[in-house]
């Protein structure tokens, strides 16, 4: 009888262990905001069930879409959001969202091997962290190992090699530099406080990938209790697509495409404010988008060029020009732009091209 309760005892214990682990990696991300400190390896915030390279997310933890994205040296994004226990995202016409704090953005950039087949697998290259915490917002990088088994905290960043065979059936080989902490920085400063840049309520407001469900994704959002304060559907700013070429005018895509590219810098309270080039979807001024606008200190940025924007004259424009480089310290965007954006520089040299000069 003693041996039997001894192996009984054993035995629950193993099975309660079991449960509590099942129970933990369920649940999967817990973060209040408080006294919050990176992991080690991005396995241990337990975001992902299974196998890690699958990004099949935890209990808790949501894909969600943009309308627009930030062009990455043509790398894929899987975007998640993890929002603790009860706590709600506020509803905030202009700008992101009030998220609560111990919010969790992962954005994971990824490259298919073939753009024509997505099928046949994919190399994840980083995960990008940002989290809510009582300091505010904070970034935390992860770069993944090549075996695709985990992805390491890394602050310094690094500058690796990327092959793929793009969407025409060209092979591709280029350099793709995994920004570190500081530059994280750079692009998400407003107001000299970190925030995030893509989920607005204009940038959220469309219908959910086929994968993750049917419906608006912001209602979604409101329909599970995750938002609140939304106003009625027709009140929500949508927007533009800019790859949307049947429903979005020419215009619009090219603001919309600035917007999520540039504007993050290119605004008031932006870090390139100063230049007095503000890319921001809503801003009306047209010397403040770049017509006919002498830069402000571009030097060679300049390419020898005297305007921003000449209308009519794409080739004339110093914004076409910045875009077309892969130059450090010329290259517009700043950051992941080892590679042109080729369809890009087509749309906006179209939209400049199609303006009438003032």
């Amino acid at each position: 009888m003693r041996q039997f309760s001894i192996n009984k005892v054993f035995t629950v214990g193993i099975l309660l262990v079991i449960f509590v682990s099942a129970i933990t990696v369920a649940v999967g991300f817990k973060n209040t905001g408080d006294d919050f400190s990176p992991k080690k390896k991005l396995s241990e915030y337990k975001f992902f069930r299974g196998e890690l390279k699958a990004l099949e997310p935890t209990e808790g933890v949501y894909p969600y879409d943009l309308n627009s994205t930030l062009f990455s040296n043509y790398a894929e994004k899987q975007r998640f959001i993890s929002i603790p226990g009860d706590k709600k995202v506020s509803y905030i016409e202009k700008g992101v969202l009030d998220f609560p704090e111990g919010t969790a953005l992962i954005k994971n950039f990824y490259y298919p091997l073939d753009f024509r087949y997505p099928e046949k697998g994919r190399r994840i290259i980083e995960t990008r962290l940002l989290v809510h915490t009582v300091k505010g917002w904070e970034a935390y990088p992860y770069n993944w190992n090549e075996e695709q088994t985990e992805a390491f905290y890394d602050v310094a960043g690094e500058t690796t090699q990327v092959e793929y065979i793009n969407e025409k059936g060209k092979p591709v080989k280029s350099a793709y530099h995994i920004p570190n902490k500081n530059e994280c920085k750079g692009c998400h400063s407003y107001n000299q406080k970190m925030l995030p840049i893509g989920p607005t309520a204009a940038e959220l407001n469309r219908s959910m990938s086929p994968a993750h469900g049917k419906g608006n994704q912001l209602l979604h959002w409101k329909e599970k209790g995750w938002l609140i304060n939304v106003p009625d559907e027709n009140s929500i700013p949508k927007m533009p697509v800019w790859t949307d070429v049947q429903n979005a005018s020419l215009n619009d895509r090219a603001r919309a495409y600035l917007d999520i590219n540039c504007s993050h810098c290119h605004r008031k309270g932006g870090p390139a404010e100063t230049s007095g080039l503000l890319l921001n979807y809503d801003e009306q001024d047209h010397r403040s988008i770049g017509i006919n606008k002498s830069p402000v200190a571009a030097g060679k940025g300049s390419g020898g060029r005297l305007y921003d924007i000449v209308p009519g004259k794409p080739g004339e424009s110093i914004l076409v020009y910045r875009m077309q480089t892969t130059e450090p310290g010329t290259a517009m965007p700043e950051i992941g732009r080892e590679q042109v954006h080729r369809e890009a520089i087509d749309l906006i040299s179209a939209w400049i091209k199609n303006m009438k000069s003032e």
